[in-house]
């Protein structure tokens, strides 16, 4: 079984070859509880999601919008462990999917930046988005997960410059996660208009494949970026669908409309 960066190339190439964009699906860790959240994210792999970002509960998310948020605080109320986050991560490559780690810096800090690659790589993960982490000061961590085959994947946004850009992109592996607007997570009512043109300068600097995240909720809007970036990435309105019917049938319903998003774009 393909694993580390070599799945998340091998998912991209093969999304190519269909003439499609990917489906990247974000759940946070330990919600609604641990079981929980392992089932959760095993059904977003067998519903159409192609990489699956497993959230680390942060008590300063300072990207997140309510919507994540609330969720966070609800797994760390209940006791989210680093465990539970291994499980899902587990439950996500059983499942067919390729798992990533979305997570802010300070709880890879402290939890031991060696001590967390190593335990990702031997749970399945394939790479790590760090929102609040910028290369320059990534030098540790890009380390240790070069040294595990664990992807750094790091943000661009409307607001980069072209030497900001170029030395983000250089720096990621896996993929390059571009911010469609300035702000704080959640679904919105449109794509922002600026998605298109970050993921047209991306371009110009890597080849490495752009997913675009922050907004989408719908499969029209998935369709929408479908058309123009090679992953499309859902967070808030999974995260909602999930709350609202724990047992998963909101979550299955909507994983579905966004797969069929993707291709249709």
């Amino acid at each position: 079984m393909v694993s580390g960066t070599a799945a998340l190339a091998a998912t991209f190439s093969r999304c190519r070859e269909h003439d499609r964009a990917a489906l990247v699906g974000y759940l946070p860790a330990g919600y609604p509880d641990g079981p929980g959240a392992e089932r959760a994210c095993a059904s977003l792999a067998r519903h159409g999601a192609d990489i699956v970002e497993v959230g680390v509960p942060y008590t300063d998310p300072l990207m997140d919008g309510p919507v994540i948020q609330e969720a966070a605080d609800a797994a760390l109320s209940a006791g989210f462990r680093f465990a539970d986050l291994f499980r899902c991560v587990e439950a996500v490559a059983a499942a067919g999917a390729v798992p990533v780690v979305m997570s802010y810096w300070n709880p890879i800090l402290r939890y031991g930046v060696e001590r967390f690659a190593a335990d990702l790589a031997a749970a399945g993960g394939a790479g790590t988005i760090t929102p609040d982490l910028i290369p320059d000061e990534g030098g540790a961590w890009v380390d240790a997960a070069t040294a595990h085959d664990i992807a750094p994947i790091f943000l661009v946004a409307p607001s980069s410059t072209d030497e900001r850009l170029r030395q983000t992109t250089d720096a990621c592996r896996g993929f390059v996660y571009a911010a469609s607007t300035m702000g704080v997570t959640g679904a919105r009512a449109s794509v922002g208009t600026g998605a298109q043109r970050l993921v047209a300068r991306a371009r110009e600097v890597t080849d490495l494949p752009v997913c675009v995240g922050l907004g989408v909720s719908t499969g029209a809007q998935a369709a929408e970026v479908a058309a123009f970036a090679d992953g499309v990435i859902v967070g808030s309105a999974l995260v909602s669908a999930l709350g609202t019917d724990a047992r998963g049938g909101a979550l299955e319903r909507l994983t579905e409309e966004l797969a069929e998003g993707v291709r249709r774009g």
